[in-house]
């Protein structure tokens, strides 16, 4: 069985973030898919907080993903510290849960499939960071108990 949140049918939130934009995807209710809903152009902690926590209650969410920047070595980058504490500050502002997910390679890769796709330069820069969040988001969906099963045998 899939877990959405332990079987209460909640989504899932992944969550890109960086300095300046947080990219977002949402799990459908099954836990199975991943899909790019928008890119949040940072403001201010206190801002983003409220808006994440907004998106939250208004989509039913149970759990953030969120994307943790690590060394090719597995070790912690210097973006990870600051990443940490904006989770542990969004699971005491939105009193949802949050599980970090190794994130390695997830930009490079969203750049490399918008980039085969044909897409502006422009439009690239925009879209990358909710694809990363898909990206994420799909890995994480992807390690949960009963993720490759068939549905119909």
């Amino acid at each position: 069985m899939r877990d959405p949140v332990a079987g209460g049918q909640k989504r899932i939130l992944g969550l890109d973030v960086g300095l300046r934009r947080i990219g977002l995807a949402l799990s459908d209710p099954l836990g199975i898919t991943a899909q790019g809903i928008e890119t949040l152009v940072r403001g201010n902690l206190k801002r983003d907080l409220a808006r994440l926590s907004r998106l939250a209650e208004e989509n039913d969410v149970g759990l953030f993903v969120v994307g943790l920047p690590l060394h090719m070595s597995g070790e912690d980058s210097r973006q990870g510290g600051w990443v940490k504490e904006f989770a542990v500050r969004l699971e005491q502002r939105s009193r949802v849960p949050v599980r970090l997910w190794d994130e390695r390679l997830t930009t490079v890769e969203a750049a490399r499939v918008l980039r085969q796709s044909g897409i502006s330069i422009e439009k690239r820069a925009k879209a990358v960071d909710r694809l990363s969040a898909v990206l994420i988001l799909q890995s994480y969906l992807d390690s949960l108990p009963g993720a490759n099963d068939c549905p119909n045998g």
